[in-house]
């Protein structure tokens, strides 16, 4: 069981980065709470989708889902980026179909994570579980850490979002995240 809470916490930091990053859009909490249980919806998912698909998955998709999670992060920074040049100064920023489908691709290494935990024997009813609610609270706690970051740093929150989000896409696909 610690093994579990160990990986399922390691696993989360990736999403727990990005919530810091989308912390600074300054999300009310209930939005905030909203996309944490979507982060860890998609961790809790992952895991499953691995361990009940088996080795195949991993051979597949193992060495290519760093780099679909920085795609991901990279362009959605863009985006917030080329959207803040042509538009004034948001008072409440909030696109749903980003935020919620943001998780997806970042969750895509915990397919391979289930796998293996697949292949060692563990239950994917009990992995899923625990992965998804780590993933949620951190994302919850970066996403509050954003924020209040967001509060001394003054410049737009979706530039700010933006440039952090295109930096850490472009860590993680130098490979220098891992």
């Amino acid at each position: 069981m610690s093994d579990l809470l160990i990986l399922g916490f390691v696993l989360s930091l990736d999403n727990f980065r990005t919530a810091i990053a989308l912390g600074a859009l300054r999300l009310e909490w209930r939005r905030a709470g909203q996309v944490a249980l979507a982060f860890g919806f998609w961790d809790a998912v992952a895991p499953l989708v691995g361990i009940l698909l088996g080795r195949y998955l991993d051979r597949r998709i193992g060495s290519t889902a760093e780099y679909v999670g920085a795609i991901a992060l990279g362009a959605y920074g863009l985006y917030l980026l080329a959207h803040a040049w042509r538009t004034a100064a948001p008072e409440d920023y909030d696109r749903p179909w980003a935020l919620f489908g943001l998780p997806l691709p970042l969750s895509l290494d915990n397919v391979v994570a289930g796998t293996s935990l697949g292949l060692l024997g563990f239950s994917p009813w009990l992995a899923a579980p625990i992965f998804g609610a780590i993933t949620a609270l951190t994302s919850f706690v970066g996403l509050q850490l954003g924020r209040a970051a967001a509060r001394f740093i003054r410049i737009r929150s979706d530039v700010l979002t933006g440039v952090a989000l295109v930096v850490m896409a472009s860590v993680l696909g130098m490979g220098l995240g891992t």
